[in-house]
């Protein structure tokens, strides 16, 4: 039994992206909050991340924006990505229309949990969560273990930010809520990254690099800068297992810029390649970022999606507090915003996943070479839909002679992604008539398992 308890307006675990911006928008907003890490404070923040982030992105104004993009964001020049052909060995370039960055994700890390310790918030370092605590259903605390001594915290709400596959989420009993339990490792990928230092500056500093692998994963080249970069890969965990460190090594191997790199640090994840939780929410209980799918299920990235979850979290939960009232009711707001923003877009892109597991490497890269680069962009990273004009179709037609069965196929996936962010714009604004909702999406994703053959994901 733990031998104190300790209480708190909001307990947050986990001290990512999602957390730090949940707790702190929650400090700002006058409530007692703790933020519980596993790790210490000089190793926290460390996470295994791309690191980039593709196109502009506007950070909840609670923290110094501005410190954290000086202090952590190394190249703020991203204008573009290259995509290579594993099979040719040529590349294509695709703009991105406006600029990214790349970021020292250790540094953006330990800036964030600064930031948030200086809004008010208790960060406990060394304390890992074992165990949920209810009461009649609701979620009412967590157990942990601090630097080796266990305790119980109780909370108003508990916000999980554990990351993939949360632990809280294995102890929680959801019976009582919708809580989308619907999660599996197949709907997660495998991921390996490595952090190079080469001799020379590369000539593609101002671009995020892709290579498809098997497997359905892909090689990533990010540079934080023109000497420094982000070398990793990952596989979707429905795909035979691949072994990551050897594949990324034997592409290193054969790339002649970065012959005499030195590794300066290597790290392994697992994340979300999935759509977001249908519901994020149960009584006392709010999941925000990875722990609750908020990640870009093509791309892999999440930190913008992160920042704004954790923030609407914490908003949605003072105001609940405050209420008096911490039900899956009251804190359903949070998964309106979540849902008809960039949930429904990256809702969308999951279907271009689907569609992407029920076909061969050679076939995928043969479509993706030949759809021209803003097409890419929207499919695949912006919009979650694609369109074009009469020219370009019939020039992609040309390009993919002997795949236009492929090709057709998906312009029904796109026309099917235009219905399902529809279906999502009318999420509903409280669980009354979430199983309505949620048939209204199954029939959509339903037509996408026909036209494609895949295996059903959920």
């Amino acid at each position: 039994m733990p031998a104190s308890t300790e209480s708190y307006d909001i307990v947050v675990v986990g001290g990512g992206t999602g957390g730090c911006f949940a707790a702190a928008t929650a400090a700002r907003g006058g409530l007692d909050v703790a933020l519980l890490e596993r790790k210490d404070e000089d190793e926290a923040g460390k996470i295994a991340c791309g690191d980039g982030i593709k196109g502009k992105s506007s950070f909840p104004d609670v923290v110094d924006r501005e410190r954290l993009k000086s202090e952590s964001f190394t190249n703020r020049e991203i204008s573009r990505g290259i995509f290579e052909n594993p099979r040719t060995g040529e590349s294509i370039e695709i703009p991105f229309g406006q600029t990214g960055a790349v970021v020292d994700r250790w540094r953006y890390g330990q800036v964030l949990l600064d930031e948030t310790d200086r809004a008010g918030v208790d960060i406990h370092y060394d304390t890992v969560v074992n165990d949920v605590v209810q009461q009649n259903g609701a979620v009412t605390g967590v157990t942990a273990v601090r630097e080796g001594d266990p305790l119980e915290y109780e909370a108003d709400v508990v916000v999980d930010g554990a990351g993939a596959l949360s632990v809280l989420q294995d102890k929680a009993d959801f019976a009582s809520s919708s809580f989308d339990t619907n999660v599996n490792y197949s709907q997660f990928c495998s991921a390996y990254r490595e952090v190079l230092e080469i001799p020379e500056p590369v000539e593609w500093d101002d671009a995020l690099v892709f290579k498809p692998t098997a497997e359905l994963g892909y090689l990533w080249y990010f540079p934080r800068s023109s000497t420094e970069i982000n070398a990793g890969l990952g596989f979707q965990m429905c795909q035979e297992p691949m072994e990551l460190v050897d594949v990324l090594k034997d592409d290193i191997a054969n790339r002649a810029e970065f012959s005499g790199a030195t590794v300066k640090n290597k790290l392994g994840a697992a994340l979300p390649t999935r759509r977001p939780y249908d519901s994020a929410v149960h009584s006392g209980y709010v999941a925000v970022g990875d722990a609750a799918g908020h990640v870009n299920p093509c791309t892999g990235g999440g930190i913008p999606g992160a920042a704004k979850a954790g923030h609407w979290a914490a908003q949605v939960a003072i105001d609940a507090i405050a209420d008096g009232d911490t039900s899956e009711a009251a804190l359903w707001e949070y998964n309106e915003r979540v849902q008809t923003d960039f949930g429904k877009r990256f809702a969308a892109m999951d279907l271009y996943n689907i569609f992407g597991t029920a076909h061969e490497l050679d076939e995928l890269v043969s479509i993706v070479t030949a759809v021209p680069g803003q097409q890419l962009v929207d499919a695949i990273g912006k919009k979650g839909t694609a369109d074009m004009s009469l020219g370009l179709k019939l020039k992609t037609l040309v390009k993919t002679v002997g795949h236009w069965d492929v090709l057709y196929e998906l312009y029904k996936v796109q026309k099917a992604a235009t219905s399902l962010k529809d279906v999502y714009d009318s999420y509903p604004a409280a669980p009354d008539h979430f199983d309505a909702w949620q048939s209204e999406r199954d029939a959509v994703l339903e037509q996408v398992y026909e036209i494609t053959g895949a295996e059903p994901k959920y």
